[in-house]
């Protein structure tokens, strides 16, 4: 046995913030959209009779998304022991969901080595315990996401666009991120007609000066919008064709802000990519 699958960075086109409930948790109302910036898993049969994890980014800590989301299925299911090679590009503290994307990632191949094995609703049950992210990269494509984000609606596929992606130099932590938001006064805001054309998200008000610099800097060069990823620190700027946001990032290579990207929208059925 081996498959491969594509385990896809996603930005948000829009998401608001409610105010924590009973239980601490944050409800949201998200827009995702998956992108051609991605990591990729592949899943084989252990030689050695034990889980086995290489990646290529010596980062990676012991207890990760992919060692919790087996420890979770074999709650309910056996699941053999694995070698997963992960090949990393999405970086970490970015807003992008990689390590959300790689648990989905696992779970889709384990679904797909056997179509019965594991049902869609525990599946999803898995996922949401992995984290709130990684339901939506189970559909992939565009959706909305409400609950604490866990909740997705898959959405038509829009027409493609052109991104430019920078992550500056500095993280953010998601945690932190959402105690600086709790300590201001916000409207919960509801969704717009068309999240392409009103990015906003929430976690603008708190993120690093560096994110609205590079925000700006994208609209010079061009981009039609601009906006941090989920709790950050990727800023992207959208573009109507390959040409401008390639002429773009050329531009931006020269300004010291982190480390780019030129990505594109990616379908539902790009997204959830997997082979033999």
């Amino acid at each position: 046995m081996k498959i491969e699958t594509i385990c896809p960075a996603k930005v948000n086109l829009f998401l608001a913030v409610g105010p924590p409930d009973v239980s601490g948790m944050h409800p949201l109302r998200t827009v995702f959209q998956a992108i051609s910036l991605a990591d990729r898993l592949v899943i084989e049969d252990s030689p050695t009779g034990q889980d086995e994890l290489i990646c290529n980014w010596p980062g990676m800590p012991e207890n990760n998304t992919l060692t919790k989301t087996l420890r979770l299925l074999r709650e309910l299911i056996p699941v053999p022991r694995l070698r997963m090679t992960l090949t990393k590009s999405i970086p970490a503290e970015s807003g992008m969901g990689g390590g959300s994307s790689n648990a989905a990632g696992l779970l889709r191949c384990l679904q797909a080595i056997n179509p019965g094995w594991i049902p869609d609703f525990v599946a999803h049950s898995v996922a949401a315990a992995v984290g709130a992210d990684v339901p939506f990269f189970l559909t992939g494509g565009c959706a909305r996401g409400e609950g604490y984000g866990e909740q997705i609606t898959a959405l038509p596929d829009g027409e493609p666009r052109w991104l430019v992606v920078i992550r500056p130099n500095e993280g953010v932590s998601t945690p932190a991120a959402y105690r600086a938001l709790d300590a201001m006064d916000r409207e919960w805001r509801a969704y717009p007609p068309d999240p392409w054309t009103a990015l906003f998200n929430d976690f603008e008000r708190v993120a690093p000066c560096m994110c609205g610099e590079i925000a700006e800097r994208l609209q010079v060069h061009g981009a039609e919008g601009a906006l941090l990823s989920g709790s950050g620190s990727a800023v992207f700027g959208w573009f109507s064709s390959e040409a401008e946001a390639a002429q773009a990032l050329g531009a931006l290579q020269n300004e010291n802000l982190g480390d780019l990207w030129l990505a594109r929208t990616l379908t539902r059925e790009e997204s959830l990519w997997t082979t033999w």
